[in-house]
Parts: C-alpha cells; sequence; structure tokens
C-alpha cells in the first residue's frame, strides 16, 4: 500500500536565523510541482487519500498532529515539531489537527491543485476496501 514515513530535518543556527534544509532529490521520488502552506489553522484538515499525488508536509514552525494510515489497519498520531516533516505517498489516509497557533506547515506536492478533486478518496470505508487489495 502507500508508503509513509517521518524525516528529522536539521536545524542549522546562527546569530542571524535558522534554516531548515530539505535536499529535494535524496528525500523525495517525484518532481515537485506545487507548493502550499497551512497556517492560522484552527480546525482540523479533511481526512482523505490520493490516488496518484504524493505529498512531503514540512513543519517549520510549532506543533501539528498527522493522522495517517498507510494500510487500511487503522490510524496512527504523529507529532510533528519545528524541523520535522513527513513523506505521505499516494493511498495514505492523512489529515492534521491541534495545530499549535504559530503552527505554518507547508507542504510539497507532485500534482497541481485539481479543483474538481478526481484524486481523492473522501471516504474512509472505501479507502480501507482498496487498502486491502
Amino acid at each position: 500500500m502507500g508508503l509513509f514515513k517521518k524525516i528529522i530535518l536539521p536545524i542549522h543556527k546562527n546569530e542571524r536565523f535558522s534554516l531548515i534544509p530539505l535536499e529535494v532529490k535524496e528525500r523525495l521520488d517525484f518532481t515537485v510541482e506545487r507548493v502550499y502552506a497551512l497556517l492560522k489553522a484552527s480546525q482540523p484538515t479533511g481526512s482523505h487519500c490520493h490516488k496518484v499525488e504524493k505529498e512531503c508536509f514540512i513543519c517549520l514552525v510549532g506543533q501539528v498532529t498527522a493522522v495517517i494510515d498507510s494500510n487500511g489497519l487503522g490510524c496512527q498520531e504523529v507529532i510533528l515539531k519545528t524541523g520535522e516533516a513527513i513523506y505521505v505517498g499516494n493511498y495514505v489516509w492523512h489529515h492534521f489537527k491541534d495545530f499549535s497557533q504559530d503552527c505554518v506547515l507547508m507542504a510539497l506536492s507532485s500534482t497541481n491543485y485539481d479543483s474538481a478533486r478526481q484524486d481523492y478518496i473522501n471516504d474512509y470505508a472505501e479507502f480501507v476496501k482498496q487498502a486491502k487489495r
């Protein structure tokens, strides 16, 4: 089924700033087509998985909880703090909750935005059925 992994990114600090690099070609198995960020989130995101799209979510500031199911056997919660990321392959059920007030969650996506949402599975039962194939 889908691949999921947590990535601890280095945080390089000096007297002027902190830098969190992501070596894309070393960490991701896709070309980044879209970048977006979630900030000032006061409620959980919608639960879903993608049939094609792969994503990498990077917690740039603060803390957030990712809820993940990569095999249809139940969800696990993964806390992301500043400098931590998760790779979410296709067919990985996911959403985010418990955003700290200062949280900035950046996403790198393998696809462009599709307003028709044809790539999404929004029904958990359907995801589980497909995951067990």
